[in-house]
């Protein structure tokens, strides 16, 4: 068995991945964009997330399996390394790194906005020290940090199941002065007032709703017990984040006719405001906001993990600067969480200056690199599986290997299909193509100049 993060700390715990997990997860997006998928295919959106959420699930599985025996603080992109090739790994580590290093800047921005009109002041002060307080947050030992994204998600879920709550009691008609809804909004207009057509927009605007699950196989490698912790984490994290989702859709399309639906650029906006709204909920739309702030900020603090644990990987395989492998007397990364704290912070200024093409660049190829990290993942699972099996029993197993994981590689490729049939859907693929493109090139000279066969595959010891 490998174990790549010696030199990182130790001490989370399952309630901590499972919460980075969703923290990660949960954001502004399903507090402001799931009306755009409801808008586009009705109440039969919900097969929409159904697809979206089957594919999170078997790539979680795929994590689950690989890194119960690998368990490694840069997760998929060593699997990259060791199943597919040297020029993979490199590749996948920096697509993912970039992406959300890219993300950090608009989450804090979008964050800072509403802080800003909250308090009258100019929304940069409250930019900067957001950037700041998380920066500091992340220099924190891992438990500590674990421990403060564990409450801060924890809010989120709260409300969620709170909102869940209402939202049936408002259909049954239990809240006073409402009667019974039942399936009369829902069915008003059919299942599927749009047809397949509707269905497939809708899973377009859905298809990466449940990006960010990925941080748990890269959090799990700073667990007291990798092995356990994933495991338990994988299956809690996909129940949880499937609950939600499917939850919180179904409740706003049993209580809001679709077609009042569309994308949200506030709170007052937000499906979720209009269904508590309904319910008689008073301040709906300013506790929605404090919500969309609170999401924000801890997909933000759970991002800096992310990148920094990656580029600190980066670094120890020789694929990035050696200064980021540094760690303090706790494990932590430091020259790395400094580079994504310090990152996030260009990245925000390079909203607020509206630099024109690098930033659109960067933002577009972020909207689509998912879709490439999940590919790499299915490959390198479809490639490793039988060396895994060689090496250790599998706590977690992907079902019905391969046919399911071949399964996701052809969903895959439809949703790329898909994508190239939408303007902005299409702007995001090639962009993520062309970062690809860059990254796979530098992959192969930087193990060229190591004198590594690009090809190579990191042997599992």
């Amino acid at each position: 068995m490998t174990d790549n993060s010696s030199t990182l700390g130790s001490g989370l715990k399952v309630r901590h991945l499972t919460m980075m997990g969703l923290g990660s997860t949960i954001g502004a997006g399903l507090f402001l964009g799931t009306g755009v998928g409801i808008s586009a295919a009705g109440p039969a959106v919900l097969l929409a997330y159904v697809i979206a959420g089957f594919l999170a699930i078997l790539v979680m599985q795929m994590l689950g399996e690989m890194g119960t025996v690998i368990p490694a603080s840069g997760s998929f992109s060593e699997y990259a390394e060791h199943g597919i090739g040297r020029w993979a790994g490199f590749t996948q580590g920096w697509i993912y790194w970039l992406a959300t290093v890219a993300v950090l800047g608009a989450e804090i921005t979008g964050a800072a906005g509403f802080i800003g009109s909250w308090f009258n002041v100019s929304p940069w002060i409250p930019a900067a020290i957001c950037v700041v307080l998380f920066g500091i947050i992340n220099l924190l030992r891992v438990r500590s940090f674990g421990e403060f994204e564990y409450w801060f998600a924890l809010i989120k879920v709260v409300v969620i199941v709170a909102f869940l709550i209402i939202g049936a009691l408002l259909i049954l008609g239990l809240l006073p002065g409402h009667s019974f809804i039942g399936t009369s909004v829902f069915l008003e207009d059919g299942f599927m007032p749009n047809g397949l057509g509707g269905v497939a927009a809708g899973l377009l605007a859905v298809a990466f709703a449940f990006g960010g699950i990925e941080v748990v196989a890269i959090a799990s490698a700073e667990s007291e017990d990798p092995e356990k912790s994933l495991v338990n984490a994988v299956r809690s994290t996909i129940l949880r984040i499937s609950v939600f989702y499917l939850g919180s859709v179904l409740v706003i399309t049993f209580l809001l006719p679709y077609s009042i639906l569309g994308g949200a650029s506030t709170a007052a906006e937000s499906p979720f405001t209009m269904v508590l709204e309904r319910a008689g909920i008073p301040g709906a739309a300013g506790i929605m906001e404090v919500v969309i702030v609170l999401a924000l900020l801890s997909a933000f603090n759970s991002q800096i993990y992310a990148s920094s644990r990656m580029m600190h990987s980066l670094a120890s395989r020789g694929e990035a600067p050696r200064i980021f492998t540094t760690t303090n007397k706790d494990g932590v990364p430091t020259t790395a969480i400094a580079l994504s704290v310090l990152l996030s912070a260009v990245m925000v200024v390079l909203n607020y200056a509206d630099t024109g093409w690098l930033l659109s660049f960067m933002l577009n190829a972020a909207g689509a690199s998912l879709l490439i990290v999940w590919v790499f993942i299915a490959v390198s699972q479809l490639r490793l599986r039988r060396q895994l099996e060689a090496l250790h029993p599998l706590p977690i197993r992907m079902w019905a290997f391969p046919y399911l994981t071949w399964f996701a590689l052809a969903l895959f490729a439809a949703i790329a299909v898909l994508m190239l049939t939408d303007a902005t859907a299409r702007t995001q693929l090639l962009s993520a193509a062309a970062m690809f493109a860059v990254l796979a090139l530098a992959g192969v000279i930087n193990s060229k100049v190591r004198g590594i066969n690009p090809t190579s595959t990191l042997p599992l010891t």
